[in-house]
């Protein structure tokens, strides 16, 4: 299931370069909005939307990442959490369970066995899902 769903950017990137490229013969305002709108839901929900963080990067200086958020791409909580956030979020360190598997046992690890995201991390502590205002104080 991981990977068929790692695919969903890419996926939603097809049929907004069909729209984008019909706006180009019929001029539709409409047809714009809703290719750039499938455009930005394909980069928010990209694996490669976030921090390039991994598990032992910010398990061997701790110091350095008092706040670490464990995501994956297509998580609504997570997506929440990071808007939510807006640009205190940027100085949390991001990291992609489903491009770590070291990460992904992490997790695993402190939820029961499940891969329940997001999972921050604030100072040793794992937090399952919580609330954006704790994520926020976390950070400063």
């Amino acid at each position: 299931m991981r990977g068929a769903l790692g695919w969903l950017p890419t996926i939603l990137l097809l049929p907004a370069a069909a729209i984008l490229l019909w706006i180009g013969y019929t001029g539709d305002v409409s047809s714009l909005l809703l290719g750039l709108l499938a455009l930005v839901l394909a980069w928010w929900f990209s694996p490669r939307h976030g921090s390039d963080a991994t598990h032992a990067s910010v398990t061997t200086e701790p110091l350095e990442h008092p706040v670490v958020i464990y995501w994956r791409p297509g998580c609504l909580y997570c997506a929440r959490l990071r808007a939510a956030l807006g640009s205190r979020g940027r100085t949390a360190a991001w990291v992609n369970i489903w491009a770590d598997t070291e990460a992904a046992a992490f997790v695993r690890s402190v939820n029961d066995g499940d891969e329940t995201v997001p999972t921050v991390v604030i100072a040793g502590v794992a937090h399952t899902n919580p609330e954006p205002r704790t994520v926020r104080a976390a950070l400063g």
